[in-house]
């Protein structure tokens, strides 16, 4: 969806001034501009070409200014994007550790397959993995929540394959966030939110402001306070006939985050830059509620929790990143030098919850106990040249870029206390033994070639080729060929034919868990550990895909401009659990890598003790077509109204579905939907935004496509036995419309006030049948991506600027 503002480069007014802007132009940091049409808007992804501008790009992309992310009124950028992009989808909501982690998707494919950037320079990923079933099961995505929204100066987000330009991760597309550098200024902002269900109250707070570093230099310092109180959306439970259990609902967090960004001119054509952000974030998520009959053989317990309790899976999260570089012109040649390290640590634990064997042999009843701790950290150095050759014979000129990579990357996983994993481990989530911790690491090592050039004056080819090299699954060779074609200045036509690959994370490769409920528990293992192994897994291989796009830029009538772009990505050995196992066979297999299982689970039903791991699953075919429109209607003395139309649909197919070593199938009917139906076919965003003087109205409607699922039977009084293995409940999430409105008043050049609704007449995703909800509870399937299960929220934003 194209911003009303977006950043473009200073024109340079003499000759120190434009070497120095040369300088600031590398990588597309220049101090922005705010044009009123972001298709003059200067880009730095996609191309490496120095000044080009958004509506000239060979490839789609979407520009978000900061203004914009805020008149969402959302509190963080990943549910800010998720109003504004019909290709981004974000999760219903989420299980267990993996609801306290922030993830999306673009055009319907994993979070993983996202590559996502902080100007220009790779983002290193969270440590907490996704564990339960779903779209998002096994991704360990960037988590953008944790770079301050205040430091946030607009978004880049390039619609296409692009692994041969950037690297793994590339697939479906690439994010790439800029952050300010103004070096003046002051800017403070206050969201204050609440649900229509009147819980989940938000806050945040968002300030930052720049100054000059003597005369050659600046500082831009932003920080972010986030808190989110929990939502309940929990249907009664069936053993109680109330709403004791807090399974299902928004968890609670508060997040702190900062970022430092800095950069001076060592001399006219070279200048040392900076980066460092921070952030904190603790949040709980409520899981399963037990009864107090459950505790009649442990009196330590039951003394603590009489009326029965609900543990809260709880995470304690810190997560930095720091750059530093220079850059410059030499020559002719603009380069750029350069080292980013990042690391997320995640320390995993428990509240109100209990181990029994502990309180049997020793009489302590630990009730907040360490379960688990996941280290995920990342060094990248890169090199980077480019420069515009012009060639005696060729009328147009060459651009020509190239450069080198290497990045180390490590993935720790660490014991639990041993209130954790004594006995059958702590209640609602065991911790991590010692047999699945451990320290994994790999250096991957790389390099790259850009070429783009006019074959004619309206006709432009770029070509891009790299190569890289991973320790630990071998080599990988990508290749793109971009083309545009402008037949009027009002028509233009573009194609690009790619290959990409996503790597498998060292988490996918390492990570093991086992998460307990009531009356089931859920393991999930490593593809290389012995439990594993014996049920005929197999190393992992990278997934490859072929992305071909094409597309139509035409401006129809004057000041109404449209884009029509469609695509299809073909997606080789896509990797996420398989081989699923049940009863005995998950007993024995689990057994293998050292768990416990609860006493009395051998009563359980086969179907409520599983297992599986990850593998390299399947292929599919994903093709979809993107559209926006952008005019504005003057109206003279009465004001202006900007419309904007933005339309996804998108649909995924299976094409082929591997098969374990012992020859049977790894994917289950309902991991088949997680894969092909889980993500809306259609994201539609239609509206305009009205202003006269003071006042601005926006108003944008949002219609979701239906997403099916396969839902899992259950059986008993209670809903307390899992049925399903083989056979599962179609289930079809209908299409849904929200309405967005935002009212705006600017007091004066310094001060505004918006008060705003997301999701006006609160809207709810399709309720499951209540034979497929475990205990009754989960009355929205929160393992699919349409409709936010909280229903309406409503805010009003403060303003402040200097």
């Amino acid at each position: 969806m194209a911003a009303d503002e977006a950043a473009q480069a200073t024109a340079p007014q003499d000759a120190s001034k434009a070497s120095r802007a040369r300088v600031q132009a590398v990588k597309g940091t220049a101090q922005p501009a705010r044009p009123a049409d972001a298709g003059e808007a200067i880009i730095v992804t996609g191309t490496r070409e120095i000044g080009k501008k958004a509506r000239d790009s060979v490839a789609p992309i979407d520009i978000v200014s900061a203004k914009q992310l805020a008149q969402t009124g959302q509190p963080t950028l990943r549910q800010a994007l998720g109003q504004l992009l019909p290709s981004l989808t974000l999760p219903t909501g989420g299980f267990d550790t993996g609801a306290l982690t922030s993830a999306f998707s673009l055009r319907g494919l994993s979070p993983n397959e996202t590559l996502v950037l902080v100007d220009g320079k790779r983002r290193h990923t969270t440590a907490n993995l996704y564990a339960d079933g779903g779209p998002q099961q096994g991704t360990t995505p960037v988590d953008v929540d944790m770079i301050p929204m205040a430091a946030i100066d607009h978004v880049e987000i390039l619609r296409d394959g692009a692994s041969a330009q950037y690297g793994s991760d590339a697939v479906a597309g690439v994010v790439n966030i800029i952050l300010k550098k103004q070096d003046h200024g002051f800017n403070a902002e206050s969201i204050t939110g609440i649900t229509a269900a009147k819980d989940g109250f938000q806050q945040g707070v968002y300030l930052d402001g720049g100054a000059k570093l003597g005369a050659r230099g600046f500082v831009h310092v932003s920080g972010d306070f986030v808190h989110q109180d929990h939502t309940f959306r929990s249907a009664p439970d069936l053993r109680t006939g109330t709403k004791i259990n807090k399974l299902q609902g928004q968890p609670e967090q508060t997040r702190e985050s900062v970022a430092v960004k800095a950069g001076y001119d060592l001399t006219d054509d070279i200048q040392a830059y900076a980066l460092a952000t921070y952030a904190h974030r603790h949040a709980e998520a409520f899981q399963n509620y037990r009864l107090p009959g459950s505790l009649a053989t442990h009196p330590e317990y039951a003394a603590i929790y009489p009326n029965g309790y609900s543990p809260l899976e709880t995470i304690d999260e810190d997560d930095w990143e720091v750059t530093a570089g220079v850059k410059g012109v030499l020559l002719g040649w603009n380069w750029d030098l350069s080292s980013v390290y990042g690391r997320d640590y995640d320390a995993i634990g428990l509240k109100d919850s209990a181990n029994f064997a502990v309180a049997r042999d020793t009489g302590r009843t630990p009730t907040v106990i360490a379960a688990q701790g996941f280290n995920n950290s990342q060094w990248s150095n890169s090199f980077d040249l480019s420069r515009a050759f012009h060639v005696s014979g060729w009328p147009h000129s060459i651009n020509v870029a190239g450069g080198a990579t290497y990045r180390y990357e490590s993935y720790s996983v660490g014991t639990g206390s041993p209130d954790s994993t004594y006995g059958s481990g702590s209640d609602a989530l065991a911790g991590t033994n010692a047999g699945n911790a451990g320290n994994f690491n790999r250096d991957v090592v790389g390099g790259y070639v850009d070429v783009a050039t006019h074959l004619m004056k309206n006709w432009q080819l770029d070509l891009a080729g790299r190569f890289e090299h991973y320790t630990d699954v071998g080599d990988t060779e990508t290749g793109k060929v971009s083309t545009r074609y402008d037949a009027f200045r009002w028509l233009a036509f573009r194609a690009t034919i790619s290959n990409g690959f996503h790597a498998p994370t060292l988490a996918q490769e390492h990570y093991s868990s086992l998460t307990l409920s009531p009356t089931a528990a859920r393991g999930l293992i490593a593809a290389n550990s012995p439990g594993a192994l014996a049920n005929g897994a197999s190393r992992l291989k990278p997934e490859r895909s072929t992305n071909v796009t094409g597309g139509v830029i035409i401006e129809p009538v004057k000041n109404l401009h449209v884009t029509v772009d469609v695509y299809q990505i073909n997606l080789r050995d896509q990797i996420l659990p398989g081989g699923n196992i049940i009863g005995d066979a998950a007993r024995s297999a689990l057994g293998l890598n050292g768990f416990t299982l609860p006493e009395g689970s051998g009563q359980w039903t086969a179907a409520s003790l599983s297992t599986n791991w990850f593998a390299n699953v399947a292929s599919t075919r994903t093709q979809g077509l993107d559209l926006t429109a952008t005019y504005p209607t003057r109206l003279g003395d009465v004001g202006r109204i900007d419309w904007d139309v933005a339309i996804n649909l998108n649909r995924t197919r299976l094409s082929h579905q591997a098969d374990s070593a012992t020859g049977q199938p790894l994917l289950s009917a309902q991991s088949i939907a997680y894969i092909t139906t889980a993500y809306p076919r259609s994201k539609m965003i239609f509206g305009g935004r009205f202003t006269r003087g003071a006042w601005t109205v926006g108003v944008h409607e949002i219609r979701y496509g239906q997403t099916t699922s396969q839902l899992t039977y259950y059986t008993g009084a209670a809903n307390t036995g899992s049925l399903s293995s083989t056979v599962f409940l179609p289930f079809r999430n209908t299409p849904k419309f929200i309405t967005n409105l935002d009212i705006t008043y600017r007091v004066d050049r310094n001060w505004s006030f918006t008060l705003g609704a997301n999701n006006l007449f609160d809207a709810r995703p399709s309720r499951v049948p209540d034979g497929n909800r475990y205990l009754g509870v989960p009355q929205y399937y929160m393992s699919t991506s349409q409709l936010d299960m909280n229903g309406g929220y409503y805010y009003l934003r403060a303003n402040l600027t200097l």
